[in-house]
C-alpha cells in the first residue's frame, strides 16, 4: 500500500480518462499549491479513493519534510484518571465519587518519575489526565517549578484545554493570566487533546459538560500568543460526519492563519473498548489511511502531521508514512495508559530509539529524532543497532 515518487504518481493520476472532474481539478490545485474549500474537502471524503489520496498526500509530505520521519524521546506522566467530566467514549476516567477505582499521584510521586530518568536522553515530559477537582492551579505550578528546579533542559508539555479551563475557572483567573502563570512556572508547550470534534451539536452528545470548541481555541490562541507552540487534535470514528470533520479542520487551519502556533495535527481514532459508546463499530484501517491523507490536504498550514502510534499499533502507524504522515510521537516508555484502556493494539505502548527508528527505517523512511518544537537532533538513517538494542523491552 506504499505510495512513492510523489510528483510522478500524482502525475500519473492526471492522466486517468475515468479520474472524475471535480478531483482532477483537485489534484491540480494541490499540485500548484493552492489552498482547497471546505467543500473541496468534502469531496475528498465523499469520492476520494484510497490510491488517489494516499499520491496526493504523499506528494504534499515529500514536498515539506522529503522521507525525514520524526520522534522524539518523551516519557508521559499522567497524574491521575479521576475526572469530573463524563465523556461517553473515554475508557480512561473515573469519576471521583469512584476515584477508588482509578488513581491519584503526589507531587512527590510524579516527581520519583521524573527522577527515574536521570541520566537518560529524554527531552521531554508530558503531563496529561483527568480533571480532578482538587488537583488545581497551585498543586501542579509547584510540580512544573519543582520539574524544572530538578532537570532544567527537559521540556514540559502539559495539560490540554480542557484541564486548564477547568484549573483557570476553579482559580478565578482569565485564560490570559493562567497561561502566564503556567509558562512562568515553566509550561513550555501545550499537547492537542480533549479537542474531540468541535461541532456543538455532536459535542452535545459524546462530551457535553467539557469546555466547547470556543473556549478549546481560546486557551490555544493564549499560547500561541506567549510564543508557545501547542498541537492540535481530532478525534474521529464515532458519530461524526464527513462535515463535522473538515468544520473541526477548518477552524483549526483559521486559527493557525491567525497565530501560527500549531506545531502539528494529530488524528486520534475512536477506540471502542470499555467505554459507553462499545456499539460504535471502529473505522477500518482504509478509511483511517483516508482520513490521514485528507488532513494532509487540508491542513496546509500545519508542518506536521503525526500518527500516534500507541493508538494505531506499529504496523498501522508505518503505513500511514505513505499517506501524508511525517512523525510518529515518541518512545513513550510506557508511560501512558489512555488508549490501552480503549483497547487500542499496544497495551504496554513502549518503544526504545532502536526499535522506533528501525520502524521508520522499515518504511523506507529518514528517521530523525527531534524536541519538542522541531529542533533536530540526530539522524538515524545510516546509525547500525545492535542486536540487544532491538530486542530491548
Amino acid at each position: 500500500m506504499t505510495m512513492r515518487n510523489d510528483t510522478t504518481a500524482v502525475q500519473v493520476l492526471l492522466q486517468q480518462p475515468n479520474l472524475d472532474s471535480e478531483l482532477k481539478r483537485i489534484a491540480e490545485k494541490i499540485l500548484q499549491r493552492e489552498r482547497i474549500t471546505p467543500a473541496e474537502g468534502l469531496t475528498l471524503f465523499e469520492k476520494g479513493e484510497i490510491g488517489y489520496l494516499g499520491a496526493l498526500a504523499n506528494h504534499v509530505r515529500e514536498r515539506l519534510h522529503g522521507d525525514k520521519t520524526y520522534f522524539n524521546r518523551n516519557f508521559h506522566i499522567e497524574p491521575t484518571n479521576v475526572c469530573v467530566f463524563t465523556c461517553h467514549f473515554c475508557s480512561y476516567s473515573r469519576l471521583y465519587k469512584n476515584r477508588e477505582d482509578g488513581w491519584e499521584l503526589s507531587i512527590d510521586q510524579m516527581m520519583d518519575i521524573v527522577k527515574s530518568y536521570d541520566g537518560q536522553p529524554v527531552t521531554e515530559v508530558h503531563i496529561v489526565g483527568g480533571v480532578h477537582p482538587k488537583m488545581q492551579l497551585d498543586f501542579f505550578v509547584e510540580l512544573i517549578k519543582k520539574i524544572k528546579a530538578h532537570r532544567p533542559d527537559l521540556h514540559i508539555k502539559g495539560f490540554t484545554a480542557v484541564e486548564l479551563d477547568y484549573m483557570f475557572r476553579k482559580a478565578k483567573v482569565s485564560i490570559e493570566e493562567g497561561m502566564r502563570i503556567l509558562n512562568e512556572a515553566g509550561l513550555q508547550s501545550m499537547p492537542g487533546g480533549g479537542a474531540e470534534i468541535f461541532a456543538p451539536e455532536v459535542r452535545a452528545k459524546i462530551c457535553h459538560d467539557k469546555v466547547d470548541a470556543e473556549g478549546w481555541l481560546a486557551i490555544h490562541r493564549a499560547a500561541h500568543q506567549r510564543g508557545m507552540h501547542t498541537n492540535a487534535t481530532m478525534l474521529y470514528g464515532h458519530i461524526e460526519s464527513f462535515a463535522d470533520r473538515i468544520d473541526h479542520m477548518e477552524r483549526l487551519r483559521n486559527l493557525q492563519d491567525e497565530t501560527g502556533g500549531f506545531n502539528t495535527f494529530i488524528p486520534l481514532k475512536f477506540r471502542n473498548k470499555g467505554n459507553d459508546m462499545s456499539h460504535i463499530p471502529e473505522t477500518s484501517i482504509v478509511e483511517d489511511l483516508k482520513l490521514y491523507a485528507v488532513a494532509r490536504l487540508y491542513m496546509d498550514n500545519f508542518p506536521h502531521l503525526k500518527a500516534y502510534w500507541p493508538m494505531l499499533g506499529r504496523n498501522n502507524a508505518q503505513l500511514t508514512l505513505s499517506f501524508g504522515v511525517n512523525d510518529l510521537d515518541g518512545t513513550i516508555d510506557d508511560t501512558t495508559k489512555i488508549y490501552s484502556m480503549a483497547g487500542s493494539e499496544e497495551q504496554s505502548p513502549s518503544m526504545n530509539t532502536a526499535q522506533l527508528a528501525m520502524l521508520i527505517k522499515q518504511a523506507g523512511r529518514r528517521p530523525v529524532e527531534r524536541d519538542t518544537v522541531y529542533n533536530e537532533i540526530k539522524d538515524y538513517t545510516d546509525f547500525v543497532f545492535s542486536d540487544e538494542e532491538l530486542a530491548h523491552n
